[in-house]
């Protein structure tokens, strides 16, 4: 890949974004000890700094769930890779994950927990990237959105590369 990924979101923006989310979570479950449930790998940095952020207590879990394979583009089959370990049957559930693109993977997952009989499910996205939504998923704690690009950084990957850079960025080619 001969160009480098165009910063989008500073890490001093994502660090005051992701308090700003953590106030609003702090309000809405003063009064509850949410079960925050991760969707892996790419919302592992922002679950991390969240739960540092938040004064209320909280617990988490994670699963690992995959609809893209390598590649830029969705493959519309969802697959759970690895489940939950704890029960949620009336249970506060907030699901963490890094970006909702066409919302299908989340709306699937989601759909199944509230089969699960918890109290309430409540979703969190990093980024909302509304232009490719095709479900419709209600994201109750939104820190950025963006049109139809592809971002990396700050735990998001393009095919295992640039999870580590501390900036939300733009790509706009696959890399090798």
């Amino acid at each position: 890949m001969s160009e480098q990924p165009e910063i989008l979101f500073t890490r001093d923006e994502i660090r005051e974004t992701v308090a700003r989310i953590a106030r609003e979570i702090d309000a809405d479950y003063r009064d509850t000890r949410p079960l925050l449930v991760g969707i892996l790998q790419g919302s592992f940095v922002f679950l991390a700094d969240l739960i540092r952020q938040l004064e209320i207590p909280v617990e988490v879990d994670f699963v690992r769930l995959s609809s893209y394979g390598s590649g830029m583009k969705s493959s519309r089959k969802v697959k759970t890779i690895q489940g939950l370990e704890k029960q949620i049957e009336g249970r506060d559930i907030l699901v963490v994950e890094d970006i909702v693109d066409t919302g299908l993977t989340l709306w699937r997952f989601m759909h199944d927990l509230r089969k699960r009989n918890p109290a309430s499910v409540r979703l969190c996205a990093l980024i909302d990237k509304t232009a490719r939504r095709e479900a419709d998923v209600a994201i109750n704690y939104t820190g950025f959105r963006i049109d139809d690009e592809f971002v990396v950084g700050y735990g998001i990957d393009c095919n295992e590369q640039f999870r580590n850079l501390p900036d939300i960025c733009h790509v706009k080619e696959i890399p090798e």
